[in-house]
């Protein structure tokens, strides 16, 4: 019989500069307040949707028009998302956005949070979508952190010396290798996945159903 008294293991694999990873983190936390009695245990798992971004970014709205030459395609689909985000309490300004950045700096601080990086990750994704913060920049993210109660100091001085670059770039190889091949993807007590940004209520169905199938060994 299985430990039904263990925390509920949910991991998020995402990118901060994914918007619909914003949507699905912030419709995660809905249902996990909706089910507050559970005990759960979240952690971040970093994923690059584009590797080969220089350190220093890329023009924002070049860089989108490359990936969607559409137009039209482009403001329909930020419309749509603003629409959406709304609905769960975000506020996406895609006008306010400067840079797409690499995202290897912003999942390592992730990482140096430990049991907060959630909530680091809320806060870089929150600078990059809402505010127009340059998540890319050492300067800015060490600000986050310390936003965050992290010690701004050594964030920056272990992102000036280039600590766990290797380590995430690893960690995202592997959700390749596992298959993950978009994002946001949850997996739900290493038995069940569910990938998008799905509803809160949706995402409730798919913890019932993992700890259904803990309970039952």
């Amino acid at each position: 019989m299985a430990d039904t008294s263990a925390p509920l293991q949910i991991d998020f694999v995402g990118d901060v500069v994914c918007p619909w990873c914003f949507l699905g983190w912030t419709r995660l936390k809905a249902a996990l307040k909706a089910r507050p009695e559970l005990d759960t245990l979240v952690a971040w798992r970093p994923y690059q949707l584009q590797f080969d971004i220089p350190e220093a970014g890329l023009p924002y709205a070049e860089f989108m028009a490359r990936l969607f030459p559409d137009a039209e395609r482009r403001k329909a689909m930020d419309q749509r998302l603003t629409e959406l985000g709304a609905a769960e309490g975000l506020r996406f300004r895609f006008d306010q956005i400067r840079k797409r950045p690499n995202t290897n700096a912003a999942h390592r601080v992730i990482r140096w949070a430990g049991a907060h990086g959630g909530a680091v990750a809320d806060a870089i994704m929150s600078g990059h979508f809402t505010q127009g913060r340059d998540i890319g920049d050492h300067e800015t993210l060490a600000a986050i952190a310390g936003e965050q109660g992290l010690d701004r100091e050594a964030v920056l001085k272990r992102l000036q010396a280039g600590d766990d670059i290797m380590a995430v770039d690893q960690d995202c190889m592997s959700a390749s290798r596992a298959g993950i091949t978009g994002v946001p993807f949850m997996i739900f007590g290493g038995r069940l996945a569910l990938s998008g940004a799905e509803e809160p209520s949706r995402i409730v169905m798919a913890i019932d159903q993992a700890l259904a199938m803990a309970a039952a060994g």
